[in-house]
């Protein structure tokens, strides 16, 4: 049985959803690794303009890491070497050249809070909480901090992984950290609607921008603009930017051609 289903609409939405109901959606090296897979799948085929992660699951997103995996006596240098699986994921969220979407569902908590923030969106379901609980079990969120301490203020940061609470969907949306909270009953249109919008812009535009925040987020402002700059002049090359402007003069919606 797959752990991570795929399925890819006729609009470009690129749909993976986690489905392990046994573990709670446990980010366990067989998921990571079709998580991986799915992504490079989504990757490389050109109609692919948005991607949605979801859950099977309406309680839950993801409980984070396998717990089984911390306390197994796998040696440790094998060890270290799984845990690249965790900054395979957030990397290749960053460059895939299509915008992300967490449809969060349900909770979401420890490693697959760091999940969500690696995407570009997150549409949380009432009623869903964010956190990252390992300190409870005498783990700290090593993998996912980094990401925490790049979407919410440090003291907060520091709140979530010093003391395990967790956090509303309400109050993640106040820190800017949710896109939007949707009530359980219109929470699958609310995402459908998202990814419609996003997959209806140019897929060419739409990735260069992606890969220009991607690769300048944490670059000086010097060497940022400069990029920009380069990436503004590539845009006037394409002939999608012609087309919408074409399209917004004559008042009719634009025909992308990807190029």
């Amino acid at each position: 049985m797959s752990l991570v289903e795929y399925e890819c609409d006729a609009r470009g939405v690129a749909t993976m959803t986690l489905k392990d109901p046994a573990t709670r959606n446990a980010l366990s090296s067989s998921l990571l690794d079709e998580l991986i897979d799915r992504l490079e799948q989504a990757q490389m085929d050109d109609s692919v303009r948005v991607v949605v992660l979801a859950s099977a699951d309406d309680r839950i997103f993801s409980s984070g890491g396998d717990l089984k995996a911390f306390t197994d006596d796998t040696p440790l240098l094998e060890r270290y070497a799984g845990l690249n699986r965790f900054p395979r994921v957030f990397r290749l969220l960053g460059q895939l050249g299509r915008p992300v979407i967490c449809a969060a569902g349900g909770d979401v908590l420890a490693g697959a809070f760091g999940l969500a923030l690696a995407c570009d969106l997150i549409i949380a379901r009432a009623g869903a909480r964010f956190g990252c609980p390992e300190i409870n079990v005498g783990m700290f969120p090593f993998m996912i901090s980094a990401l925490i301490y790049r979407s919410m203020p440090r003291a907060k940061a520091n709140e979530l992984m010093m003391t395990g609470r967790l956090i509303t969907a309400e109050e993640a949306e106040r820190l800017h950290v949710v896109n939007a909270v949707v009530p359980a009953d219109g929470f699958a249109a609310e995402v459908d609607l998202w990814a419609g919008l996003i997959a209806s812009r140019s897929p060419v535009l739409m990735r260069m921008g992606k890969d220009a925040v991607d690769t300048t987020r944490d670059q000086p402002l010097d060497a940022a603009l400069g990029y920009l700059q380069t990436q503004l002049a590539l845009a006037f090359s394409t002939a999608d930017l012609q087309e919408g402007v074409a399209a917004f003069r004559a008042r009719r919606e634009p025909r992308w051609s990807g190029r």
